[in-house]
């Protein structure tokens, strides 16, 4: 009897271990932006106190990650970052806008295989003006170059990810479109999937010489919603520059992320 105690608690015990293996792999997947894992966030920012007309808005980004091998070699990673918003007293005392965003998708060549812990990628990022409201969209077309570099040891992620997108069609009623964003981030991940880190988020207008900086503190952890794994993630939003007008006094941040290892 006391040997089937033992063995009882030396199975748990092996399956403890092995869900904590599997959820500090899901973790340390999901702080690389360019991991070969499916996975379909749900991104909801939420701010308060913007501007003059101290407005509100609310952005849910929707934003897939589908990785597809080439070959033995390389994986092409597409990610989409589909915006859902719904803002008041932004244009206008009482105003309201509510409806899509325009999307950018990007693409990233990124080697299978990396070295010392270090990866990158590189590829297109495409501008969709999918805006269904006025105020919520360019009305252009952009394309330009994406990349990210990062590296991951003992339980650490670094690395910073960058694009830059031109206006190359659309209509001709609106301005260009010369935009440049930039994301430097860091996480720690403990073995049980549990994560501290951050980001800062920078978004250069280089057509109306305008800079928004946003920093976005995070905690998160991996978990299971019954046989489905998920990634929970929330934190504050600080916004440290904006156009004129344009301030945020306060924000928060909360992800949920679907998970589908292979």
């Amino acid at each position: 009897m006391k040997k089937s105690y033992v063995l009882a608690f030396l199975f748990l015990g092996m399956l403890t271990v092995k869900a904590q293996d599997d959820a500090e792999a899901l973790a340390k997947k999901l702080a690389n932006p360019i991991a070969s894992l499916i996975s379909v966030p749900f991104q909801n920012n939420s701010d308060y106190g913007i501007g003059d007309l101290n407005g509100s808005r609310n952005t849910m980004n929707f934003q897939p990650v589908i990785p597809v091998s080439l070959n033995e070699n390389w994986n092409l990673i597409n990610r989409v970052i589909l915006p859902v918003v719904t803002q008041y007293n932004i244009t206008g005392v009482g105003e309201k806008q509510n409806g899509l965003s325009d999307a950018v998708v990007s693409s990233f060549m990124s080697p299978k295989n990396s070295k010392n812990g270090l990866t990158w990628g590189v590829g297109p990022a495409l501008l969709l003006p999918v805006g269904t409201d006025d105020y919520l969209t360019t009305k252009k077309f952009g394309v330009g170059p994406t990349a990210v570099a990062l590296k991951q040891s003992n339980g650490w992620t670094y690395g910073a990810l960058v694009n830059q997108i031109w206006s190359v069609a659309g209509s001709s009623d609106r301005p260009d479109v010369s935009q440049m964003f930039l994301q430097p981030f860091v996480t720690y991940n403990w073995q049980s999937g549990a994560g501290l880190g951050g980001n800062m988020e920078m978004t250069q207008d280089w057509q109306n010489s305008n800079t928004t900086l946003w920093l976005n503190p995070t905690l998160s952890g991996v978990t299971s919603l019954g046989g489905q794994k998920v990634s929970i993630v929330v934190g504050p939003r600080f916004n440290l520059a904006a156009p004129d007008g344009a301030k945020t006094d306060w924000g928060w941040r909360a992800v949920l992320i679907f998970l589908f290892p292979k």
